[in-house]
């Protein structure tokens, strides 16, 4: 059946309407509206803020629920998805990101941006990949309402001024995340998929994308067997793909991207199993990375250096416990020539373990969505727990490095800003650090990296000086005009989630 834009815009607005309506009636203990009260009463507004000393805020960029974004290899261009649009920025200054264009998106989760590029013979084709998990609708595409999920839409943005929905097609399973398998030329994208199983799409028609068959003598679209499957995709700069989700992490030969090969797994570890190695899967583990991938050697020690070091982050959002809602992690890859397991523990943390989140139960502090600094920083979204910096310099000891946590916040993505010459990324990342934001939208921070000398002050000093009161009013945001969409989001984050065994 499909949902009217009315009734859709009539879901999202109904936490501002329980904001603005005054007392009302009790409530159970789980409603989502007593889960806000406490969280309001517990942290207080969003404007305070608990910031260490190796990072400071830039600025502030409200009125987008934020839930994920991701940048462009070609141009100074960072491009967010949130609840209610679809957004484009220009970061030619990372420290003051220009909004240049805005998509009407009523959507529900696109919960990972990826961007994609194209060479054409009218130069080079930029767009953005949405995933619709469970609705979707736009303005300017009234007639393709979506309010069933398995869908993917490519937006283009190479105009970025106009963003526009090109085209979009149906997939066989889940497509709460898309993801290129080469972002610089992306012809094929791969889905979260199911517990078992994920969707090719090809992409060389861009505005006739299709599915791939997996099994073509067999009648219908058939999707692609995983032992890990359900929620992300990552590729490293050797080709390998990453696929995290229930089961833990497996990694693919994806060199043929419409067949990819299954190298490796996580084994019982990745799948909550092992009871040497508790904790490392209560849920699902929810993304990854490898950084220096190429220059990976079997056998050789675990190090960032040896490209044999996977990191990921561990989802359970609907744990209260901060000693136990979610982890970042480090694994390390012993091998890539098909042995089955050959992915093991190295290490990992909570929220409760870093020493920076005043509440030890109660709270929204699962980790999220991270980003890796060559260097050994990583950038991670613990939800209520804030912006989270790590030193992952040594994989077998994960530290704490930064943070910064607002009242009333919740931090889903925390995303390095690329260093851009000549308009294309180099490969390197600047000292700027942009987190977005259920609450906030988009907070930009400059972050004391280790050896640059720099402090925590933006690149060629480009940002604005702005006093504690500029900085605090700023961060103010009007909680009734966002408690729609958070409302929204955690309502049908908790409809999404499976039931045990399932």
């Amino acid at each position: 059946m499909r949902l009217s834009l009315s009734a859709l815009a009539a879901s999202l607005l109904v936490g501002s309407s329980l904001a603005l309506a005054g007392p009302a009636s009790p409530a159970s203990a789980d409603s989502t509206r007593d889960r806000l009260a406490e969280m309001s009463e517990r942290q207080g507004r969003t404007s305070s803020v608990v910031e260490s000393p190796r990072i400071a805020q830039l600025s502030s960029n409200p009125t987008q629920t934020g839930i994920s974004g991701c940048f462009m290899k070609t141009a100074p261009i960072f491009v967010t998805s949130g609840v209610d649009s679809l957004r484009v920025w220009n970061v030619s200054d990372p420290a003051q990101p220009r909004l240049v264009g805005t998509l009407l998106n009523a959507l529900f989760e696109n919960e990972a941006m990826n961007c994609g590029e194209r060479t054409t013979s009218r130069g080079t084709q930029r767009f953005a990949l949405i995933g619709v998990d469970l609705v979707q609708a736009a303005p300017d595409d009234i007639e393709h309402v979506n309010a069933g999920g398995n869908e993917l839409i490519v937006v283009d943005v190479t105009k970025p001024s106009a963003p526009t929905i090109l085209s979009r097609t149906p997939g066989s399973t889940s497509t709460h995340t898309v993801a290129c398998v080469e972002e610089r030329s992306c012809r094929y994208a791969y889905s979260a998929g199911g517990r078992d199983d994920f969707s090719v799409f090809d992409l060389r028609n861009l505005r006739k994308p299709v599915e791939v068959d997996a099994r073509p003598k067999q009648a219908g679209v058939q999707p692609f067997a995983s032992p890990t499957g359900g929620h992300k995709w990552n590729f490293d700069a050797a080709g390998i793909g990453t696929h995290t989700g229930f089961g833990g992490a497996s990694m693919w030969d994806a060199s043929s991207p419409a067949r990819p090969q299954l190298i490796t797994t996580t084994g019982k570890a990745g799948a909550g199993e092992d009871p040497r190695f508790p904790g490392y899967n209560d849920f699902i583990l929810h993304n990854s990375f490898r950084p220096n991938a190429t220059a990976f050697k079997p056998g050789k020690r675990p190090s960032i250096a040896n490209g044999n070091v996977l990191l990921v982050t561990e989802e359970d959002y609907e744990q209260t416990d901060c000693a136990l809602a979610g982890s970042f992690q480090t694994w390390w890859v012993k091998r890539l020539d098909g042995t089955p397991s050959a992915i093991v523990p190295l290490d990992k943390v909570e929220l409760a373990d870093l020493g920076t989140f005043p509440l030890p139960r109660g709270a929204f502090c699962s980790s999220h969505w991270f980003d890796y600094r060559p260097g050994g920083l990583v950038a991670a979204g613990f939800y209520g727990g804030g912006t989270q910096v790590l030193d992952v310099r040594d994989p077998r000891d994960i530290k704490p490095y930064a943070h910064s946590i607002w009242g009333l916040s919740e931090v889903w993505d925390a995303m390095w800003v690329p260093v851009y010459t000549s308009g294309k990324q180099t490969g390197a990342r600047t000292n700027v650090l942009y987190s977005i934001d259920l609450v906030r939208g988009l907070d930009v921070y400059a972050v004391d990296v280790p050896g640059d000398g720099r402090g925590a002050v933006p690149p060629a000093s480009r940002g604005s000086e702005r006093t504690v009161g500029q900085r605090v009013a700023g961060g103010v945001v009007p909680l009734g005009v966002v408690g729609a969409a958070m409302a929204a989001a955690l309502a049908l984050r908790r409809r999404r989630r499976p039931a045990p065994g399932a």
